[in-house]
C-alpha cells in the first residue's frame, strides 16, 4: 500500500499533467477554428476545378493525343503512395488510422505482384512505416518548420511527384490523408491523383456543347499539373483540420481521465490518512490505559 507521501506526490503530478492537457486542448480548439475554415473554404474551389477538368477529360476520352497525366503510362506495375500525416503526436488515432489504411493498400498491391514506393509527408507517418517498410521509402517532406500550410507547400510536393512521373519512376500515384467531418470524426481517405481521374459535374447539361480555345488537349496539359497541386493542397488542409480536431478530442479525454484519477487517489489518500490517525489514537489510548 503506498504511503501518504507517495499518494500526495502522485496527486500533484497528475494535477500538473491535467493543466498541460487542458492547455493543449484550448490551443487545439483555437487552431481548429482556423484550420476548419481553411479546409471548408477550399472545398468549393477544388470540387468545381475537378468538375471542369472532368468535362475536358470526357471530351478528350482515351485518345493518344491526351496528356500523359490523364491517360497514364498504360501500365500499373509501379505504385507511389503519398502518405500524409502530422509532424506531432498526442492526437489520438489520427496518424495511426492513416498509416493503417496505407498498410492495407501496400499489402494488397504486393499480393498482386505490384512494386510499391512510399513518399511520406509528416514525421509520424514515416516513423510508423519505417518499422515495416523501410526499404520502400523513396522520399520524405518535412513540414515541421511550416507554421501555416500554404499553396506553395502543395506546389513543391506536386512538382516532386510530377518530376518522378516524367522520369518514369512510377505509373500510379495515390495520396492518403484524413478527411475532416467533425471534431470527433476524421475519415482516412485514399485518392488517386496520377493518372488523373475526374468526374464531370452531375448538374452539367447533357445537351450542352462547349467550344474550347485552344483545343482540349492543350488546356488539359496546362491545367492537369495544377489539378495535382490543388488536390494535394486540399488534402493538406483536410489533414490540418483533422489533426487539430483529433488532438482537441484526445486532450479533452486525457483531462477527464486525469480528473477521475485525482478523485480516486484523493479518496485513497483520505482513507489512508484516516487509518493513520486511528492507529495513533489507539496507541495513545492503549498507552494511557497501561499507565
Amino acid at each position: 500500500m503506498p504511503s501518504l507521501k507517495d499518494l500526495k506526490i502522485r496527486i500533484e503530478s497528475i494535477k500538473s499533467t491535467r493543466k498541460i492537457t487542458k492547455a493543449m486542448q484550448m490551443v487545439a480548439a483555437a487552431k481548429l477554428r482556423r484550420a476548419q475554415e481553411a479546409a471548408e473554404n477550399a472545398r468549393p474551389y477544388a470540387e468545381r476545378f475537378n468538375a471542369v477538368l472532368g468535362q475536358l477529360a470526357a471530351s478528350v476520352g482515351g485518345s493518344d493525343s491526351a496528356p500523359l497525366l490523364l491517360r497514364g503510362t498504360g501500365k500499373d506495375d509501379v505504385h507511389l503512395l503519398v502518405v500524409m500525416t502530422a509532424e506531432r503526436g498526442l492526437c489520438g488515432g489520427f496518424n495511426t488510422n492513416i498509416v493503417k489504411l496505407a498498410k492495407q493498400k501496400i499489402q494488397s498491391l504486393k499480393a498482386e505482384g505490384k512494386t510499391v514506393k512510399i513518399l511520406t509527408v509528416g514525421k509520424k507517418g514515416r516513423e510508423q512505416l519505417k518499422r515495416d517498410y523501410a526499404d520502400l521509402l523513396v522520399g520524405h517532406v518535412d513540414l515541421s518548420e511550416v507554421k501555416r500550410i500554404g499553396y506553395g507547400n502543395a506546389q513543391d510536393i506536386a512538382k516532386d511527384l510530377l518530376n518522378r512521373f516524367d522520369e518514369g519512376e512510377f505509373d500510379v500515384a495515390t495520396i492518403f490523408f484524413a478527411e475532416f467531418e467533425n471534431v470527433v470524426t476524421q475519415k482516412p481517405t485514399a485518392q488517386q491523383i496520377i493518372p488523373a481521374s475526374f468526374e464531370a459535374a452531375e448538374d452539367a447539361d447533357e445537351g450542352t456543347q462547349y467550344d474550347y480555345e485552344p483545343d482540349e488537349e492543350t488546356i488539359l496539359a496546362d491545367l492537369l499539373p495544377r489539378g495535382v497541386a490543388t488536390q494535394i493542397f486540399a488534402a493538406l488542409l483536410e489533414n490540418g483540420a483533422s489533426e487539430q480536431g483529433a488532438r482537441m478530442s484526445a486532450m479533452d479525454n486525457a483531462t477527464r481521465n486525469a480528473g477521475d484519477m485525482i478523485d480516486k487517489l484523493t479518496i485513497e489518500f483520505n482513507r489512508s490518512r484516516q487509518a493513520v490517525i486511528t492507529n495513533e489514537l489507539i496507541e495513545i489510548i492503549s498507552g494511557a490505559e497501561a499507565l
